[in-house]
């Protein structure tokens, strides 16, 4: 089912936008290397449900997972970084298709909670996300730490809701003002606004009507 039937080709045009489609009849339509910096939080194919029976779009299969970041990773500049949060319990299906598409894992993120999100053998506490690359980059003299602080959303738009003060760090660490940001997995937008606070442009994509439109309330496009 495509939800857009006009894709605009420049980059310009998809300036400060957020799309009501499927990531995979986007993607494609960017230009190639036209992305400076990619934060997502894509489905983790746990078939998850949060306590108020709120879903996740495609979070029971996993066949979009390889082509998704195969896409990703065209339309990203070469020398710069895709961050993606993911399930650990299928890690070894993330980790398959960041490196089938091109990614190199060069660090590893954490996010310490103040609370317990659930728990099961272990109370769990963090969130956390890799670093890739595309191809190679210098190293920068005043790293970002690998540690950060988590700061509760509430949830209230989205049933995996990421903090917008959680996520500003790594967007200043890895851009600069006027550079374009991706999330092709983009909720209710808290990446979105988290690069337009900081004087980024942006491009989000949501396959889930009610998702997306809260994304563009937030962000007033």
């Amino acid at each position: 089912m495509r939800r857009l039937r006009y894709f605009p080709m420049n980059i310009q045009e998809f300036s400060n936008r957020i799309i009501h489609a499927d990531c995979l009849d986007v993607l494609p339509r960017l230009p190639v290397g036209s992305i400076d910096f990619i934060l997502t939080d894509p489905p983790y194919l746990v078939n998850y449900r949060d306590r108020q029976g709120r879903s996740i779009a495609n979070d029971k299969r996993e066949d979009w997972l390889m082509p998704a970041f195969a896409q990703a990773f065209r339309v990203l500049k070469p020398g710069r970084f895709c961050v993606s949060f993911y399930g650990w319990h299928k890690i070894d299906v993330f980790m398959q298709a960041w490196r089938a598409a091109g990614f190199r894992p060069v660090g590893h993120l954490v996010w310490v909670k103040r609370y317990t999100s659930s728990a099961g053998f272990l109370c769990y506490r963090h969130e956390s996300a890799f670093l890739l690359l595309k191809g190679d980059a210098q190293k920068p003299d005043w790293p970002l730490p690998d540690v950060l602080p988590w700061y509760y959303s509430g949830n209230r738009l989205h049933p995996t809701q990421k903090p917008v003060p959680s996520l500003k760090p790594v967007i200043e660490a890895f851009t600069s003002p006027g550079d374009m940001v991706l999330d092709p997995f983009c909720g209710s937008g808290s990446t979105l606004l988290a690069a337009k606070i900081l004087g980024r442009r942006f491009v989000g994509v949501e396959m889930d009507a009610a998702f997306c439109q809260q994304a563009q309330r937030r962000l007033a496009v």
